[in-house]
């Protein structure tokens, strides 16, 4: 497999909202298939990397679905959005400079307190069992307007992670990857039993 010529197709595969933030990245030398770094919220490009002698194993549609997942995960990151949570950031923040001009310590170190608090409750949205499951279900939706079947889609992705797993030479799936090919297997239709909500909104 040429790196640039499969780069050139999943760019393709790619919503336009992810070709705007993300870049594809050959690294050979990485374990995984395929590995993307939780995105700060300073950080304006969002790299993919790809070790393309491992991604080769897999087939087109299971390539096709793994990407749109790690695109709809990175893309779902949501550092600025109006919330309670941003709301105390900010008002921390402000809080804290008013605070420093007038000298008060404590009046710093309680502002700064929230601003803390907030941060790591936005932090652990953005990585709970929700956004995992989110990511799929986004991929999915992609996928539809890429000529895949709701079914074809769950199917492909949920086949994805199971031979990432033994690509990479782990002996099982993690957690959370055992939930997301549970709720996958019931959009595909191969399991009548889906995913308890205390899965889909609690964080990790």
């Amino acid at each position: 497999m040429e790196p640039n010529v499969e780069i050139r197709r999943l760019l393709d595969v790619m919503p336009a909202s992810g070709r705007m933030t993300v870049k594809l990245v050959s690294k050979p030398e990485q374990s995984k298939v395929i590995d993307a770094s939780f995105p700060l919220p300073w950080n304006q490009e969002r790299p993919v990397y790809i070790n393309f002698d491992l991604w080769r194993r897999l087939k087109q549609p299971q390539r096709d679905l793994l990407l749109l997942r790690t695109i709809s995960w990175l893309t779902g990151v949501k550092w600025f959005k109006p919330d309670i949570y941003q709301g105390v950031v900010v008002a921390g923040i402000l809080g804290g400079f008013v605070e420093s001009a007038q000298q008060d310590v404590v009046g710093v170190v309680v502002a700064g307190g929230l601003s803390a608090i907030a941060l790591i409750r936005i932090w652990r949205t953005n990585n709970s069992q929700e956004s995992e499951l989110n990511a799929d279900t986004a991929a999915i939706r992609i996928a539809l307007r890429r000529g895949y079947s709701e079914t074809e889609a769950a199917e492909h992705l949920l086949t994805a992670i199971e031979t990432v797993a033994k690509i990479e030479g782990r002996s099982g799936l993690n957690f959370s990857e055992l939930i997301r090919c549970q709720n996958l297997r019931a959009i595909a239709g191969l399991s009548t039993m889906g995913v308890p909500e205390s899965y889909k909104n609690n964080p990790m």
